[in-house]
């Protein structure tokens, strides 16, 4: 794939860029602010070479609050296209929350600590790349910590709270029953119980697990 990133920490994006490149991929842009990468994007979708994802770090200079954040946002608007990959020192429950809960796609939140265990990063990187999401499991892990007590989720078994779970870390069925070592037919068999415990019914207008996971998280 063909990837640019933004992060202020020279070491780790030269890390990074190494890691990456022995890894097959293009690495045409590495940068250290939220700016520089919009412009590198730019520049590269003009002239007909536009990245398949950016990583990005949520906080970078000047203020270190959201710049990187504000930086992805803005090339989900202009180029939905390009995969965005956003790293964060902390969980950062409001970003976390908006974008596992935005339904879209080609999207991912993950804790620095995640870019050190370097398979888990490659595949999260590639399942963003190739327009899926992935999502840390300690953000989903924290953010679930808060809402199991509603009245929606109440009704999920001990099972079909894990299944969600992975569902929100971006896991499709495959990659769920591969987690939680059952079938995939037992999985699909959870996914409907729980589209039925939460009446998200079938509507070609909208995506089940997105409103699931939205259900899960917000309500």
């Amino acid at each position: 794939m063909r990837v640019m990133m933004a992060d202020d920490n020279i070491l780790l994006r030269r890390g990074m860029v190494l890691l990456l490149e022995e890894e097959g991929h293009e690495v045409p842009a590495a940068v250290g602010d939220g700016d520089s990468l919009v412009t590198a994007v730019r520049s590269a979708v003009d002239a007909g070479n536009a990245p398949d994802i950016v990583v990005v770090d949520v906080r970078m200079p000047p203020t270190h609050t959201d710049e990187g954040l504000r930086a992805a946002l803005t090339i989900r608007t202009e180029w939905p296209e390009v995969g965005v990959l956003v790293l964060s020192q902390y969980v950062e429950k409001s970003y976390a929350t908006q974008l596992i809960t935005s339904g879209q796609e080609g999207f991912g939140y993950l804790l620095k600590d995640r870019v050190m265990r370097v398979e888990e990063f490659l595949e999260a990187m590639d399942r963003v790349g190739a327009g899926g999401v992935a999502f840390d499991p300690d953000v989903v892990r924290q953010l679930l910590a808060r809402t199991t007590h509603t009245d929606p989720l109440s009704k999920l078994t001990p099972r079909e709270h894990e299944v969600l779970a992975k569902m929100a870390e971006g896991h499709n069925n495959r990659g769920i029953a591969a987690k939680l070592f059952i079938s995939q037919s037992a999985v699909e068999k959870h996914v409907y119980a729980i589209f039925d415990k939460l009446a998200i019914h079938d509507d070609p207008g909208y995506n089940r697990r997105s409103l699931a996971i939205a259900t899960y998280l917000t309500s």
